[in-house]
């Protein structure tokens, strides 16, 4: 299934434990979110206090698996935040890495990345995995892969990695690299396949 990098869903998700994280972020989606729109209707506000809080269910390295339920919808999804950030002197939000599976929108294994501060919006982004790369799209503070037929091949490449260096520049026009341990992911992908097959 190919999917656009323009659909547009926001999938709240809490990572309130052991990554310091507010339990309103939200991972990002190739569904970009044009507008955040909340309803006032009584049926969405139900819906939205029937979500549950993700739950980390394992460690594995340096990458945690979440689970998180919301009415019969069920999100899993593998992640990490950078090792090293360059330049170090650069203010910006922290940064993670979501690699997510919907089976309720037969997604699986979505890639995506808060970079911690705003991007030029379709900017020239990277990631490279040894001497593999692949080129990123940018919206406000987040990327995808601008291809998502190739999200398979990086995250294959992912697999046989010891590291992930995301390079994009601000909107400011500030190149930074932020740089990913790889150890742990393959188990951690296993962990959410078993828990969203």
């Amino acid at each position: 299934m190919i999917r656009s990098p323009f659909r547009v869903l926001t999938v709240a998700l809490a990572f309130a434990y052991g990554f310091g994280l507010a339990p309103t972020m939200a991972a990002p989606s190739h569904k970009h979110a044009s507008k955040r729109t909340a309803s006032k209707h009584p049926e969405a506000k139900a819906k939205a206090k029937a979500k549950t809080k993700p739950e980390q269910v394992a460690t594995y390295g340096d990458w945690g698996a979440f689970v998180a339920e919301s009415g019969k919808n069920k999100t899993c999804y593998a992640l990490a935040q950078p090792k090293d950030r360059e330049p170090k002197d650069l203010k910006r939000d922290p940064a993670y890495i979501f690699i997510s599976t919907r089976p309720g929108e037969n997604i699986r294994n979505e890639v995506s990345i808060i970079m911690g501060f705003k991007m030029k919006d379709g900017g020239d982004a990277e990631a490279q995995i040894g001497t593999a790369s692949f080129d990123l799209i940018s919206k406000g503070s987040n990327a995808w892969v601008k291809n998502p037929a190739k999200e398979g091949e990086m995250i294959e490449a992912m697999k046989k990695g010891a590291k992930l260096i995301i390079k994009a520049p601000s909107a400011r026009g500030n190149m930074t690299t932020d740089s990913y341990s790889l150890s742990g992911l393959t188990q951690t992908l296993e962990r959410v396949k078993k828990e969203c097959h």
